[in-house]
Formats: structure tokens, C-alpha cells, sequence
């Protein structure tokens, strides 16, 4: 009891608190701490990384061409451990695959070399309160204060908290379908793994997953059949593991409990994990997979599944920027030059998934091409809220492009960003809102990273970073294009002809553009 009452007594002081360490809040904590900033990380599950460890989701969607900052170091870590890139390309859903336990011990490895940085995992907030300039955070009893705080949670609740305006969904407020993905592995010939019939189960719900017998056209949502092999090597992990997160009639479950109380939550979830336990026994039971059980030495659970749902859509805020499908779609005659501001880059179609939606027919579609593209650093800043920053899924972006900002690469460089802004404002003696747009941008570029999603020169060519900075100044602009599945973005379509990075020597000898026109979040001159 005294040592309840002690804790409860208990107040820690930081610069900066990221809540949430998910892709984005990890990334954040590593990079204000590699700013000489005194941070703390406070994650609710067991693990760091969010929807890349922690939800199962262990293939990352695009920026394989566009690896850098600290996602990069992620990446090249997943190399290292594996044998090298092409030991990463097992499933042909993504060139980047992973174990999830893995992923987790590779933030982990980040993040213990970091000696400005304390994580803390299986914390559960409690309240979030204005102190002084900054803010109070109390989680399960012990008080943290900081200057600045960072929203890296995965649904954006603590953005809510602290009185950010924000927006769920479409025009009537749906959003899009969550999984419990399944991390599964093949326990070999005559192995009997089936599983109990899940409560609730429905064949007809699984019938046109892949190409089977029990095929019904007069149910068909008209998504492409896969041979059942070709299902299960999608998500084929190395090692053999292989995951469970397919699109098509499989493990994608219909739910809204973004406001939902800690009891609706509860009861979506456990509806959501017999979608995909129902899922797995139609693979046993139908398909004759009864050797293809859940991976017993991946997630440390009563039920072998993930510690969270992959969550595909959070709180949307209002912020200081916002980023629209137009503007993704053509920058440069967008009213706002929204990418003159750019932090992070993108190059994944806009991926929406509604199947699991009674009312799917009428929802946006997966998959509309766009040219890669950079987020601007306002979409972080909430509008009337001082000295917060909110990263992950919760930016503020509309609803059709949150469908291409969602992916694991975006959000965990928004966070990169995010620690930037943070230091920045600590650093400076700041607030948030004050701190200087090109000098993110700068820190970021000197941390390796990209503020512009150009294909034409990688981060260690000298030309690198002039080239970056010249695009953020609107003087010389880009080409985007698609190609196949791939979306792109150039200077120069098939490079950059020697006369033009003269040029852009020259401008930079002279006066350097970037560093003589200063921008707000939304790219606009100050």
C-alpha cells in the first residue's frame, strides 16, 4: 500500500513525452533524443512499432526506392539481421518482410543506444492536463511533465485529450475495415492444427477467398481470385512464417470504435478475432491446411494473435496544414504549395479497404494511382493547441488521401519529423508553432533523410541534399508518374542533365534560395 501511495506521488520531468510508440512515436523518441533532447517513450503493449510489430503487420507497403532517415535504419537493420535485401523479398505482397518479434528487437536495439531516451512499455494513460506551457501526463498513477508532447498513438486519442479538433472518416463518418492479422507457420506434413470452430463462424464469408471449390459468383464482391497458394505465399515471412492479412473475403472486419468506451472496444475485438480465427479454420477445414496452425513462438499471448488490431484509420486533426488528394495529385498548381513544407514522403497508391463494409459498393476504391509524394510538416501542428505535435495516423490530411499517408513508411518518417519539430522547439526555447520550417527540413536532410520523394539522386550522392532543398523552394519541379504499381516522382524524367545541376550549383554558391525564403506550414513565403 505505501508503495502504491508513493508511485502515485511520483512526478518525472522531460523535454519532450511521446505517447504512444508505435511506428511513428519510436521514431520520434530516437530522434529528439539524438538531438540531445531529454525524452520519454510511453508504449501500452509490450513492444515498440505499432502496427509493424505489435499488430502483425510485418511487410511494409512501398518506399523501397525511397529508404532513408531513420525508416531506412530500420530497413537496412531488417537486412542485416536477415542476410541481406533480397532475404526480405519472401511474399510478394512487399520487397520488405519481417518477423514482427524481430521488428520489435530491432527498435529495441535503436532505441538502447539512445542515452537521452527512456521507453516505457505496458503503460496505460490515464488523463493528460495543461502544466505551465506544457503538459502533465499521468499513466497508471505516475505524473510525466514535458515542453512538448507528441501524439503517436494509434487512434490519436490523446490528441482528443488535450482539445485538438479532429474528423473520423468519410462524410458520414465510416472509416476504413480493421484486421487482426494472424502470424501463421506450417507445422509440416500430418501435423493436425485445426482450431476450434470460432464463435460465430460463417463459410459463406470465406467461400471467395481464392479460387476453391465453393467459389459462389452471386457473392462475389468482384475482387481478383488467387490461387489458394498464391494467398498463402502473399505474405510469406522469412523463416516460413507466413501472414495473414489478406484483403479479399479474408480477415478484414468491419468496426468503428475510434469513440467507442474500453467495453465497445473489447467486445469489437473479439468479434474482429473470430473474423480471422473463422478465416484460418476455413484455410484448415475447406482448403485442407489443417497443418497451418498460428505461429506458437511469435506473439507472447493467450491466443497466439497480435497484441492490437492493425488499425487502418485514426482521428483525423484539424491542423495548420492539411493535405488533400489534389494536392498530392499535382502539387505544383495546387493553391497551397503544400510541398515546399514537405518532412515525409510516400510512393503507395491511395489504398482504402471497405469490402468488410455492408455498404462497400459505395465506398472509395483501393488503389488510385498518384504520383509519389511529400507531407507537409503543418499536418502534425493542431490548430489551436500549443506545444503538442501529433504524428501516426492522426495528421491532417481528408479522408481519400489518408489511404496513401496510413502506411507504415510515412508515418514512422512523420515521426522522424515530429522528434525534429519537438528538439527544435525545446532547443530554441519555443513554441512549437514557432519553430522554423527549413530548419526541420535542414536537421532532417543532416540526419539522412528525404523531404522530397525525388527518384533521380540517392542520399549519398554529394548532389543529394541541393537537389532536395532546390524542389522544397518551388524553383525547379518535379515529374510524377506511374509505372505499373509503381508511383514515382522526378526532376527529370531518366535523370538530371548536367546543365541543370550547374545550375543549381550556382544558386547555391551564390545565395541559396532555400535558406533566403523561409515558409510556414503550408509552404507558403513567410
Amino acid at each position: 500500500m505505501l508503495a502504491a501511495i508513493c508511485a502515485a506521488c511520483t512526478t518525472e520531468t522531460y523535454d519532450v513525452v511521446v505517447a504512444g510508440g508505435g511506428a511513428s512515436g519510436t521514431a520520434a523518441g530516437v530522434q529528439c533524443s539524438r538531438m540531445g533532447v531529454k525524452t520519454l517513450v510511453l508504449e501500452q503493449t509490450p513492444w515498440l512499432g505499432g502496427m509493424l510489430t505489435s499488430a502483425g503487420v510485418s511487410a511494409i507497403d512501398g518506399c523501397y526506392r525511397l529508404r532513408a532517415g531513420i525508416f531506412g535504419e530500420f530497413c537496412d537493420s531488417l537486412a542485416q539481421r536477415y542476410g541481406g535485401y533480397d532475404s526480405l523479398k519472401t511474399g510478394w505482397v512487399s520487397n520488405i518482410l519481417f518477423e514482427p518479434h524481430v521488428g520489435a528487437r530491432v527498435l529495441d536495439n535503436i532505441c538502447a543506444g539512445e542515452k537521452n531516451l527512456t521507453v516505457k512499455k505496458n503503460v496505460h494513460f490515464r488523463y493528460v492536463r495543461k502544466h505551465g506551457g506544457g503538459w502533465l501526463v499521468n499513466a497508471d498513477g505516475i505524473r510525466y511533465t514535458c515542453k512538448v508532447l507528441i501524439d503517436g498513438t494509434e487512434l490519436g486519442g490523446v490528441a482528443k485529450e488535450c482539445g485538438a479538433k479532429y474528423e473520423i472518416g468519410n462524410e458520414t463518418g465510416v472509416i476504413q475495415d480493421l484486421t487482426y492479422v494472424i502470424i501463421a507457420r506450417d507445422y509440416g506434413p500430418g501435423a493436425d492444427k485445426t482450431i476450434p470452430e470460432p464463435e460465430g463462424y460463417d463459410r459463406e464469408n470465406y467461400v471467395n477467398c481464392c479460387e476453391n471449390a465453393l467459389n459462389n459468383p452471386a457473392t462475389s464482391k468482384g475482387q481478383t481470385l488467387w490461387s489458394p497458394q498464391m494467398m498463402m505465399s502473399y505474405g510469406r515471412l522469412p523463416g516460413g512464417k507466413i501472414m495473414l492479412n489478406w484483403p479479399i473475403e479474408g480477415n478484414d472486419f468491419y468496426v468503428n470504435v475510434i469513440d467507442a468506451s474500453r467495453s465497445e472496444r473489447a467486445k469489437a475485438f473479439r468479434q474482429a478475432k473470430n473474423k480471422a480465427l473463422g478465416y484460418l479454420y476455413f484455410i484448415q477445414t475447406e482448403l485442407g491446411m489443417k497443418n497451418i496452425g498460428i505461429a506458437d513462438n511469435e506473439f507472447p499471448t493467450n491466443d497466439g494473435l497480435p497484441f492490437i488490431p492493425y488499425f487502418r484509420e485514426s482521428r483525423r486533426i484539424v491542423g495548420e496544414a492539411r493535405l488533400t488528394f489534389e494536392a498530392v495529385q499535382d502539387p505544383y498548381s495546387y493553391p497551397e504549395p503544400l510541398y515546399r513544407a514537405g518532412v515525409a514522403v510516400g510512393d503507395y497508391p491511395v489504398d482504402h479497404h471497405h469490402y468488410a463494409n455492408p455498404d462497400w459498393k459505395n465506398l472509395h476504391k483501393s488503389y488510385t494511382p498518384i504520383p509519389s509524394f511529400t507531407v507537409p510538416a503543418g499536418v502534425m501542428i493542431p490548430v489551436g493547441v500549443e506545444n503538442l505535435i501529433v504524428a501516426e495516423k492522426s495528421i491532417s490530411v481528408d479522408n481519400s488521401v489518408q489511404g496513401a499517408t496510413r502506411l507504415q513508411p510515412v508515418v514512422m518518417e512523420l515521426g522522424q519529423a515530429a522528434g525534429v519539430i519537438a528538439a527544435l522547439a525545446v532547443k530554441n526555447a519555443c513554441r512549437v508553432r514557432e519553430v522554423d520550417v527549413r530548419q526541420v527540413q535542414t536537421v532532417l536532410l543532416e540526419a539522412g533523410a528525404r523531404i522530397q520523394p525525388y527518384l533521380d539522386l540517392e542520399p549519398g550522392d554529394p548532389d543529394f541534399k541541393l537537389l532536395q532543398k532546390m524542389g522544397s523552394t518551388g524553383l525547379f519541379k518535379a515529374e510524377g508518374r506511374n509505372v505499373g504499381w509503381a508511383d514515382e516522382m522526378w526532376i527529370l524524367t531518366g535523370g538530371i542533365p548536367a546543365a541543370r545541376l550547374d545550375s543549381m550549383r550556382v544558386l547555391d554558391s551564390l545565395r541559396h534560395p532555400f535558406e533566403t525564403s523561409p515558409v510556414d506550414w503550408r509552404g507558403f513565403d513567410k
